[in-house]
């Protein structure tokens, strides 16, 4: 049940809860997998030597591989993980559609299209395949806003365009790799599966400062968001500029998934199943923005340290992990609609 809390200043505020239980236990989650991620490698460091070395107390060897070399990876991949999460609860929400995710809409293709044409073509450095993926990101996002715009943006016409974009993408990315030699071609796919392997702070600082502008942003038109899935008339009626709300989320959606692809790889199934997630474990109805956030960054952290830790010496792509994770989630939901007879 939602409680009122109003602010010495006037305002009022509806808290749900349980829902605010759920944020509080996946942000000590996330930390907690960060935490056991940065001890992970080849130098095992305990859980509170890592602590200790984060609040300015390790010794020069622990500040150089904890601060230099880990630090920065579990910062772009809670990062990445919550961009993904809140992308993927604003495309569902905005489309009304379960599937209306990033993976499904074709913008992690376009982002991937913009890589390998990086990649194959131009042979460029690890910056300029970043700056690739997000161009090709927001080329993608922009052709599906405007092949889906008639008297507006609706969820299925959206969901039908970002299906046939993401097929024309997929067989741009098949080309791009028919064509790269295989120094190339191994490079690209390695990008392609979605690792945070190699992560410094050059990915960090971009991505927290898009990250600080565009949380904030969609926070801002949330109950907007909310008043549209009751349907346009009726958030029209309510004093909600449907349009606008609706425009401005999705640029921040796309822009979100772009960067996320762009500083880690095309990472397949956070952003369709970290919402999902959310809503069950809150149940509670809309958007659920926050918990898909910090959902989406502990599965992220989670995944990566899972993809070190539980192949024994084989150490893989995190994209592999959620992969195998997102389809076997996948399968389950369909089992357990069939279960109930809504499939």
């Amino acid at each position: 049940m939602n409680r009122a809390v109003r602010t010495p200043g006037g305002l009022s505020l509806r808290l749900d809860p349980r829902a605010l239980l759920v944020v509080v236990l996946l942000l000590a989650a996330a930390c907690a997998a960060g935490v056991a991620l940065i001890g992970t490698g080849d130098a095992e460091i305990p859980a509170a030597d890592v602590l200790r070395t984060l609040a300015g107390n390790g010794n020069a060897y622990q500040d150089f591989i904890v601060d230099e070399l880990r630090l920065p990876r579990v910062l772009v991949g809670l990062l990445v993980g919550a961009s993904l999460g809140l992308g993927g609860a604003l495309f569902q929400s905005v489309s009304r559609n379960p599937l209306g995710s990033p993976d499904v809409l074709g913008l992690s293709q376009g982002s991937t299209a913009g890589a390998l044409v990086v990649i194959v073509l131009l042979s460029g450095s690890t910056t300029q395949v970043t700056v690739g993926a997000l161009i090709g990101g927001l080329v993608t996002g922009l052709a599906i806003h405007l092949l889906a715009w008639k008297q507006g943006v609706h969820g299925y016409r959206l969901v039908l365009v970002g299906i046939g974009v993401s097929a024309i993408a997929t067989a741009v990315n098949g080309y791009l790799l028919t064509k790269a030699d295989l120094v190339d071609a191994a490079r690209a796919v390695v990008w392609m599966t979605g690792s945070l392997g190699g992560r410094d702070w050059d990915q960090v600082w971009p991505l927290l400062a898009l990250c600080a502008v565009l949380v904030p942003l969609v926070l801002v038109n949330a109950r907007g968001l909310r008043m549209m899935e009751m349907g346009d008339d009726v958030a029209n009626a309510l004093g909600v500029r449907v349009q606008r709300v609706r425009l401005v989320l999705m640029v921040s959606a796309v822009l979100l998934t772009a960067a996320a692809t762009a500083a880690a790889g095309p990472v397949s199934f956070v952003a369709l199943t970290a919402p999902q997630l959310a809503r069950r474990l809150t149940r509670s109805p809309g958007p659920n923005l926050v918990p898909s956030l910090c959902l989406g960054a502990a599965l992220l952290v989670a995944a990566d340290w899972a993809a070190q830790r539980a192949f024994g010496a084989d150490q893989l792509p995190v994209g592999v992990v959620t992969g195998v994770l997102g389809g076997a989630y996948l399968l389950w939901l369909l089992v357990t609609e069939r279960r109930v007879g809504r499939i």
